[in-house]
């Protein structure tokens, strides 16, 4: 009879279930708060070897690069999503234009920007293919007497040619898509003065110092921090691939200023104490500003009045009788109570996704609040001079708003208008509009049930 073997031996329910409890406990105490952290300090010294390997800025690719670039050397953030690189659904985001980067490309011949991934991946869409199709789709628009970088460039590692094929066939319909935007090009053209080209350094490339200067065009170095895991989380003695994602489930409101601030207090206290101590620190924070919950009103380019804040920085700021302000609040409100005053408007419209579906019912009073105040905006004597436009976060509900103004409220060189009755207003329109957001905002974020709310109100208009 031969000898058994582990897959003869059987065990009773009881013991599976012990098994499976045994093995959730040790997931959750490998992604404990004490290794995201240690992991995240591994990953940024990594993305400051590539920073004096290359000697160009480090860009945060957000949400999560920020965590590993200590606040004062990051040069800027960035907004590609991985979601527009996934495959059978990529595209060139007209909402996240990105066109801030060119800048910084220009003045220091291109930039090193920081992401990481999950485990298992060796790179995040992001930076595989988003990145990639965008430097493809400036190219095409900036330069197109120069053909040879209209191609598109792809790690052949993590892409195959079949998906590389398919790509590259929509490319002629994104730059398209950014033409239709019309925003002058001009202007963003004198930032650089060569074509992109996307290159890739994760753990495993090998890293030689140098500040070559490429004759032909700019380097856009896509940086993935996170070293690969293969396996289970367990096996690899607390360091997690990704650390700094999905923060809502672990950070308990830490910020990556906030992470370098107190790091090493950090990384020093008990991991039972973290809550309560990162709840200690977010708190005082926000006493005192040091997490960047309080920033300056944003103007939206090629107005000079309309700008957008959150409602936070409202309270930081002295009370400015020559703004117009239109306060978006995440609690629902009576109607009847939303006139503060002949300057102001507080709109309850209700958290989240019910603020961006009562969204559409409550723009017509608010259009109407802005339109009769339009004499008053005109006449230089009186003390009104702007509109001034907060939601929660300055990047959701105020977009939205701001986007409807725009789109029934300003001519197309960024002027006033009293003419409410404009024609053809499409999706087409929209986004022209939204493109003038995107480039004066790069961190604006409207949600889709944001943006279905003002398409349908400005389309189904009488």
């Amino acid at each position: 009879m031969p000898a058994p073997t582990t897959s003869d031996l059987i065990f009773s329910d009881q013991a599976n279930h012990n098994f499976s409890k045994t093995l959730g406990e040790l997931k959750r105490s490998t992604l404990s708060i004490h290794n995201r952290l240690r992991s995240i300090e591994e990953d940024a010294k990594f993305a400051q070897r590539v920073q004096d390997a290359y000697n160009r800025p480090l860009v945060a690719n957000e949400r999560c690069g920020s965590w590993y670039i200590k606040p004062e050397g990051k040069r800027g953030s960035a907004y590609f999503k991985s979601t527009d690189g996934h495959t059978g659904v990529w595209k060139f985001s007209s909402r996240r234009l990105n066109l801030h980067l060119l800048e910084v490309i220009g003045l220091k011949d291109g930039c090193i920007i920081v992401d990481s991934t999950r485990r298992g991946k060796r790179m995040p869409d992001a930076l595989s293919k988003t990145i990639p199709i965008w430097c493809s789709v400036i190219n095409r628009t900036l330069f197109p007497d120069q053909p040879q970088y209209h191609e598109l460039y792809t790690p052949p590692q993590v892409i195959s040619s079949t998906e590389h094929i398919q790509i590259t066939a929509l490319l002629p319909s994104f730059q398209a898509n950014l033409e239709a935007l019309n925003i002058p090009l001009d202007s963003i053209r004198r930032q650089i003065s060569k074509p992109l080209r996307p290159m890739w350094i994760t753990p495993d490339s090998q890293i030689t110092p140098t500040s070559q200067i490429f004759e032909q065009f700019h380097p856009i170095i896509c940086c993935t921090v996170s070293r690969r895991v293969i396996g289970a989380e367990v096996s690899e003695g607390g360091y997690i691939q990704g650390a700094g994602d999905d923060t809502e489930n672990w950070a308990c409101g830490l910020t990556p200023p906030l992470f370098w601030a107190h790091r090493e207090s950090l990384l020093t206290t008990s991991e039972s104490n973290l809550p309560d101590f990162i709840h200690e620190l977010v708190e005082l924070a926000a006493q005192n500003d040091q997490g960047g919950m309080v920033s300056s009103p944003k103007a939206i380019i090629p107005t000079s009045i309309l700008f957008v804040a959150r409602l936070s920085a409202l309270d930081w700021l002295p009370p400015n009788p020559s703004s117009l302000v239109i306060r978006l609040l995440p609690k629902s409100t009576d109607q009847s109570l939303w006139r503060v005053s002949s300057g102001q408007l507080d709109v309850g419209l209700g958290p989240h996704k019910l603020g961006s579906r009562n969204l559409r019912l409550a723009l017509p009073a608010i259009l109407n609040f802005v339109q009769t105040c339009i004499p008053q905006l005109r006449d230089s004597k009186n003390p009104i001079r702007d509109i001034l436009v907060a939601c929660e976060t300055g990047k959701d509900l105020a977009i939205g708003v701001s986007l409807a103004i725009l789109c029934l409220l300003f001519s197309s060189d960024g002027q006033l208008s009293n003419d409410t009755s404009v024609a053809n207003i499409d999706k087409r329109f929209i986004r022209s509009r939204l493109g003038w957001i995107s480039t004066s905002m790069p961190d604006a974020n409207p949600s889709r049930a944001t943006l279905q709310s003002v398409n349908s109100f400005l389309m189904e208009r009488p």
